[in-house]
Parts: C-alpha cells; sequence; structure tokens
C-alpha cells in the first residue's frame, strides 16, 4: 500500500517509520528546513526495541500525495484546517484518511473538508518525542493503536488497515465504537497535559507532590462529566483507571508540554477548550480545567505575541 504521513513529528515518524519498515512505500510530509535533514540522515526510530533508519520517501509539496492510498493525518490540531484544505486538492477520490491526533474535535473538521465518508480514526497509546531533526525516540509500554471509522460502512476498510498495521509490528485493534475510545483517550490527555504544562514537569512530578494529585484527579472528574452528559458511556471511577495508568508514564513529557519547552503553539482548543465549551453548553461546570485553560492561554500569548506583564 502507498502511504502519506502528513506531520513527520513523534507520532507520524514512529508509525510511519514502522510502516516504511515492513514494505510499504511511505511519502513523509515535512515543512522547511528540516527536509534537507532528512534528505540527508533519513529517518530515525529508536525504542527498546532497537535502532533503525528509514529512507523512505521525503517531501515538502502536498502534489507527493497525489497516487496515496492512505494518508496518516498527524499534524498538530492547531493545522488540521489548512492542512487538509491544502491536501484536498492533490488526494485520489478513494483515498482514505485515518487521523492520529489528540481530542476529539478532529474528526469532524476533516469530515467537513474530506468528506466523512473516508475518515477514520484512531486512538493511539503511544510515549515518544523528537529527540533531534529526523530522530524519534520511543520509551516505556509497547505502543498500541484502536482503529474505527465515523461511517460504518468502512468496517471492512478498518479491518484491512488494522491487518495492514499489525503486520507492521504496531499492535493494533478494530473498534465498533471509536470515538468513545477517544473520548478516553483525552481524559488521560485532559488530566496530565495542562498540568505538566503548567508546571513545566513530568507526570511524575504530580504524582509525588500532594497538592498536585488532587488537581489532577479533580480535573478528570469535571472532563468525565462533561462526557457523560454528552452522551458518552464512561464508567463512574473510571478516574482511577486513568491515575493507574499515569503511574506507567512518569517519565514522559506530556505533548503539550514538548509544544511549550519547544516553542511551538500548544494544542490548547483540542485538549481543555474543547471540554470547557462543551461543558458550557450541556450546564456542567469545569473551573479547575478552565482556570488552567486560562492561564496556558496567557502564558502563550505572553510567549508568542508579548503580552505586557
Amino acid at each position: 500500500m502507498k502511504i502519506g504521513v502528513a506531520g513527520t513529528g513523534a507520532v507520524g515518524g514512529y508509525f510511519g517509520g514502522l510502516l516504511k519498515e515492513s514494505g510499504n512505500e511511505v511519502v513523509f510530509f515535512v515543512r522547511g528546513d528540516n527536509l534537507k535533514t532528512f534528505h540527508k540522515k533519513g529517518l530515525t526510530i529508536e525504542s527498546e526495541a532497537g535502532k533503525i533508519t528509514i529512507d523512505g520517501i521525503f517531501s515538502n509539496s502536498y502534489q507527493s500525495f497525489s497516487d496515496i492510498d492512505l494518508l496518516l493525518f498527524c499534524v498538530k490540531s492547531t493545522a488540521t484546517t489548512e492542512v487538509a484544505t491544502n491536501i484536498l486538492p492533490y488526494l485520489k477520490k478513494d483515498c482514505l484518511i485515518l487521523t492520529l491526533q489528540n481530542g476529539v474535535d478532529n474528526e469532524e473538521i476533516l469530515a467537513a473538508i474530506l468528506g466523512r465518508h473516508r475518515i477514520l480514526s484512531a486512538a493511539t497509546y503511544l510515549q515518544a518525542s523528537v529527540e533531534d531533526i529526523g530522530v524519534v525516540k520511543q520509551i516505556g509500554v509497547p505502543p498500541r493503536l484502536v482503529l474505527g471509522a465515523l461511517d460504518p460502512s468502512l468496517v471492512e476498510k478498518v479491518t484491512h488497515i488494522s491487518t495492514l498495521f499489525n503486520n507492521s509490528n504496531i499492535v493494533t485493534f478494530p473498534s465498533s465504537n471509536i470515538l468513545v475510545i477517544k473520548w478516553k483517550k483525552l481524559l488521560w490527555n485532559v488530566t496530565f497535559n495542562p498540568l505538566t504544562a503548567i508546571i513545566e514537569s513530568n507526570i511524575g512530578t504530580i504524582f509525588d507532590d500532594d497538592a498536585l494529585k488532587p488537581i489532577a484527579i479533580r480535573i478528570c472528574k469535571e472532563a468525565m462529566a462533561v462526557a457523560r452528559k454528552l452522551g458518552f458511556e464512561i464508567e463512574e471511577n473510571f478516574h482511577e483507571t486513568i491515575i493507574k495508568q499515569g503511574q506507567f508514564a512518569r517519565n514522559h513529557q506530556t505533548s503539550m508540554l514538548q509544544d511549550k519547552l519547544n516553542g511551538k503553539a500548544m494544542e490548547l482548543e483540542s485538549i481543555c477548550g474543547y471540554i470547557v465549551k462543551a461543558g458550557k453548553q450541556v450546564n456542567v461546570d469545569t473551573p479547575v480545567l478552565e482556570t488552567i485553560y486560562h492561564l496556558l492561554i496567557y502564558q502563550d500569548k505572553k510567549r508568542t505575541q508579548g503580552v505586557e506583564r
């Protein structure tokens, strides 16, 4: 299968790299000056399983995706609309789009631009970071994906893509209710991402501080209340599961923290803002999350736009 990767960061680089390593033809979209480094050194993936270097096709042209069968959509949610709009003219009508992004709002954005009939979605469970240009490092528990589709008619496509990923040493499970799975992943993200970004430290710091852990639990419960009011089946004690899962990622720097430390725009709207705004629509208060959300917005503006002290 010919595969395109839009967004060759930690997620796109890792999964796209393994797909290329297993024999698929993969085109990686790389922006700016980084393209020269990829052309020179390729893509390197470091993990507990070893180290591999991928010599794929690296391009900064959307036209390079004109004959792909599957697009891995891995850009930050802040760039979803821009990239989807720019890439639309070059995709084949039967090209499938698989979003591996954070949050639960990207699916509808992509469906509106690219067509609901070909949107697949995956919940990604991956602890990885970009160590250097073209170098992705994976740590912790083995990565896995849960894969589904917005359109029930795509069930066979979901099975086919799941098999493709499993054959590439990517543990993948098909799901008939992917949005519930994605919501549960969002609950993990909202519990740890904004708080680690505020304190600028890894997840373990939250567990080691008697004041921070209750804040994380409160955020999780607020987000759970929103999800349940929206009609998603989330267990009443699911926050306990989230906290247990967080213990396995003590040394992990969340994606939001990585973005902040690297001077990039944080995915505030998809991870925090979406839940805060949805809560207001269904009359569920999210005071702790909303406070941290606005503090991060202020910090982001101060860093990027020079807000006065």
